[in-house]
């Protein structure tokens, strides 16, 4: 059985956020979102109108979404992790249109370990760095995003 748009996004926050809190969860709901809502470049073509599976499921977006990593099982992808109810209450806020403020109009995020935010991200530069919160660095996009 596939899983639903709401299941997908629930477990794609487990995965990506589920150790930054109730900000940090809402904040990688944003960018998703952001990404399922924008109007121009590679998401807006990939979201096909809206389409959060397309996005969630895109290659080589979300470490999340890969089934393995380095040829073996990924243990934290959204096939292996199993959200509760804060999680679904996110994926609801996020998919009903709320967003978090402080992530803006942001469309990546990444966690730099040990290091600091990039000044942009993708390394194409089609984003700038925006925010941090907690241990996420997120990026909004620049005039190059609209030629992607």
């Amino acid at each position: 059985m596939a899983l639903s748009d709401r299941e997908l996004l629930a477990r794609l926050i487990v995965c990506e956020a589920g150790g930054e809190g109730e900000t940090g969860m809402q904040a990688v709901a944003t960018v998703v979102m952001n990404r399922v809502t924008v109007q121009t470049g590679e998401y807006f073509r990939i979201s096909e109108g809206g389409n959060i599976r397309n996005i969630i499921l895109q290659k080589n977006q979300f470490t999340c979404a890969f089934e393995t990593i380095n040829n073996q099982t990924n243990p934290r992808s959204i096939y292996n992790v199993l959200p509760e109810q804060i999680h679904y209450e996110i994926a609801d806020w996020a998919i009903n249109g709320n967003k978090l403020n402080a992530v803006g109009t942001c469309l990546w995020f990444m966690n730099p370990g040990n290091k600091q935010c990039a000044m942009y991200f993708p390394s194409n530069g089609s984003g700038i760095f925006h925010t941090m919160i907690n241990k996420h660095c997120f990026f909004r996009p620049t005039e190059k995003y609209n030629s992607t």
